[in-house]
């Protein structure tokens, strides 16, 4: 592994942070809340899959 001065590490580094796209805030909020969303509809989904499920092994085991 070759030596690398400390300062062109440094400088180096600053260059690759300055090529990151920031996300500004109202894209961090919007994509915070879709996930949300999204979170609180698939728990709906697999709630009612996982009820008729139940509802139907209950049905054909007759318990």
């Amino acid at each position: 592994m070759a030596a690398i001065n400390p300062l062109q590490f440094i400088q180096q580094v600053r260059g690759e942070v300055a090529k990151i796209h920031w996300p500004k805030r109202r894209e961090v909020v919007l994509t915070t809340v879709m996930v949300f969303i999204l979170a609180a509809l698939f728990a709906t989904f697999f709630s009612l899959v996982d009820y008729a499920i139940r509802t139907g092994l209950n049905l054909v085991i007759g318990a």
